[in-house]
């Protein structure tokens, strides 16, 4: 049986190595760029009157399946019961 992983040869060039590092640096750069951009969003929802915290919510839950928040409701509903609240 012949192990085939010590045939593979990978070569590195500088350049293309380059070129992947600042594709990464980039998208990092691009990736702060829109966090900033969320913030200001929601200091401008903030200094209107709205609640972020609840709005940071609304935003998680549009994201979830319709299905799986009426379940999750369900469960909290009938814990919520058990417990007389």
């Amino acid at each position: 049986m012949t192990d085939t992983s010590s045939d593979v040869t990978y070569r590195v060039t500088a350049g293309e190595l380059r070129q992947f590092i600042e594709r990464f640096e980039r998208l990092d750069i691009e990736k702060k760029d829109l966090a900033d951009q969320q913030k200001e969003v929601m200091a401008e929802a903030k200094a209107r009157g709205y609640d972020t915290k609840v709005l940071r919510k609304i935003v998680a839950l549009r994201r979830r399946d319709k299905d799986d928040i009426a379940e999750e409701e369900a469960v909290l509903d009938m814990y919520k019961e058990a417990l007389g609240m």
